[in-house]
């Protein structure tokens, strides 16, 4: 991109989240990330320049020197900071206002810094240059996949029930959605691949935010309850058609939406699994109890005898380590906070030293890895398991992004290509898998705020008490869960056998 000739009709918008609003461009696989803040703000910007440009440059070396080490470099896309021309970033709020969700617009885009994050466009990857087919990418927000086990956890249903599915009644009871997920994240940490088709169906299923479908960039399939150009999942179902009919000797009207849904499940969990390297498989790391929630609907129970476990090469086993630096869960934690921020009111200059705000360097990922196992009382001690506290949430809220693309005819007589950047995935559950190229990468890496403590340890309390007061049961008035959206499809190629007596 020549920056000097930048014009705001090559760019449309991508999406955005509670802090930065997304652009992305219409020929290059690239997208622009802008800072947003309050509407109030709108003509007495809340930071200069020199800070907005520090804010975006401590998102990419968080990205690039902490979390790419604890994730793996190959999953990482930390992007550049770049000073976009004023009148540029001007007129590019001007068009992208009116395809903003009105529930966004209680903030608008920074147009007076002209900071911005480059990345590439990870829902148009580069993948599909070989092929004429546009390229699929499937998002999965996985969220926290164990269960605490500190002493610290003063309610005992924490150590029972998975803070997901306790937060989906909170979020069901005040109205943020109308029925809940049946999504489980230790279904989908688990390794077996039963509760990770389970999990991934229902992730499907009722998506919410945490699940999208993006075809050539644009996405195609998420919650109506988010976006109302969302399709409904037969629709989305037909689209996805011709990615698994390529290489299977499928033709059109052979094969069922049940099979492609079958398909997708399991070419996403082959993905999940994945990762280039040796296949050593690690068995499961959350301790006895860690690794099953109650609130799950495929119990310990309905498990079919199958290995339980991630290999240590793979993108979830990776996620699930880093978020396991949350040893002492936030009612442990806040203690220590508190120290740390009595200890600044004494002695401001301290932040610097203690990196409470960065620089987010090598110094920063060792403070976190060395810490000690015991607390001595010190604020170091307390700093560093402060710091493990805000990497592991990172790694709770990160997302999965699984870019997907048929492979050509050529591609399938030459053979996989290097292992290091894609891989061809095949579903060893089907007869004729379906022959796709296919990355995995993490974004969403940006670092929490040491300042939200406090409100994250009231959001855990209300989300516990919600759960208790209403012995998990559903509030009146929401909706149950999905009745089963798959059952007309799973009726398409159902046959009834007869058997001589």
């Amino acid at each position: 991109m020549e920056l000097d000739k930048m014009d705001e009709n090559d760019w449309k918008y991508h999406g955005e989240g509670n802090k930065s609003l997304v652009v992305s461009h219409v020929q290059l696989s690239r997208v622009l990330r802008l800072l947003k803040y309050p509407a109030e703000d709108s003509e007495n910007p809340p930071q200069t320049v020199e800070q907005a440009f520090r804010q975006i440059q401590n998102i990419v070396d968080f990205s690039s020197n902490v979390m790419s080490c604890l994730l793996g470099e190959k999953f990482i896309h930390s992007g550049e900071v770049v000073k976009l021309p004023l009148e540029f970033v001007r007129q590019l709020s001007i068009k992208v206002q009116h395809q903003r969700p009105a529930w966004r617009c209680d903030k608008v885009m920074d147009i007076y810094s002209g900071c911005a994050l480059c990345l590439p466009n990870l829902t148009s990857p580069v993948l599909h240059l070989s092929t004429h087919t546009a390229p699929l990418c499937i998002e999965i927000k996985p969220k926290c996949g164990f269960l605490p086990s500190s002493k610290h956890v003063s309610k005992d249903i924490k150590t029972k029930v998975c803070r997901f599915c306790m937060h989906q009644h909170y979020k069901v009871a005040n109205g943020k959605w109308k029925r809940p997920s049946l999504y489980c994240p230790l279904d989908l940490f688990s390794g077996n691949r039963q509760r990770m088709d389970f999990a991934i169906r229902h992730l499907i299923e009722e998506p919410q935010n945490n699940f999208k479908i993006f075809k050539g960039g644009q996405c195609i399939y998420s919650s109506k309850e988010v976006s109302d150009d969302s399709m409904d999942l037969n629709a989305v179902l037909q689209h996805l058609r011709p990615y698994f009919m390529h290489g299977n000797n499928r033709f059109n009207s052979h094969m069922t939406s049940k099979a492609v849904l079958n398909d997708l499940i399991q070419v996403l969990a082959n993905a999940l699994l994945s990762g280039g390297g040796d296949r050593e498989v690690v068995t499961d790391t959350r301790g006895g109890g860690r690794s099953f929630c109650e609130a799950s609907l495929l119990n310990k129970e309905r498990i079919r005898h199958g290995s339980e476990g991630l290999p240590s090469d793979s993108v979830l086993f990776r996620i699930l380590q880093t978020q396991m630096l949350d040893t002492l869960d936030i009612e442990g934690l806040f203690p220590l906070y508190r120290r740390v921020e009595q200890h600044l009111q004494d002695f401001p200059k301290e932040r610097t030293r203690l990196q409470v705000e960065g620089p987010y360097n090598e110094a920063f990922l060792e403070k976190l890895q060395k810490c000690p196992t015991e607390d001595d009382g010190s604020v170091e001690y307390a700093v560093a398991k402060v710091h493990q506290y805000r990497v592991a949430m990172t790694a709770k809220d990160c997302s999965i992004m699984v870019a997907l693309v048929p492979r050509s005819e050529e591609e399938e007589d030459e053979g996989p290509p290097s292992l290091s950047t894609q891989r061809r995935l095949r579903d060893f559950h089907s007869p004729r898998p379906p022959a796709l190229s296919y990355s995995v990468s993490i974004l969403d890496l940006d670092p929490k705020s040491f300042d939200s403590i406090p409100s994250q340890l009231r959001l855990d309390q209300k989300i516990v008490s919600c759960y208790l007061r209403t012995g998990g049961a559903l509030p009146k008035g929401s909706l149950s869960p999905h009745p089963g959206i798959f059952t007309a499809a799973e009726r398409e190629d159902c046959t009834l056998l007869f058997h001589p007596v």
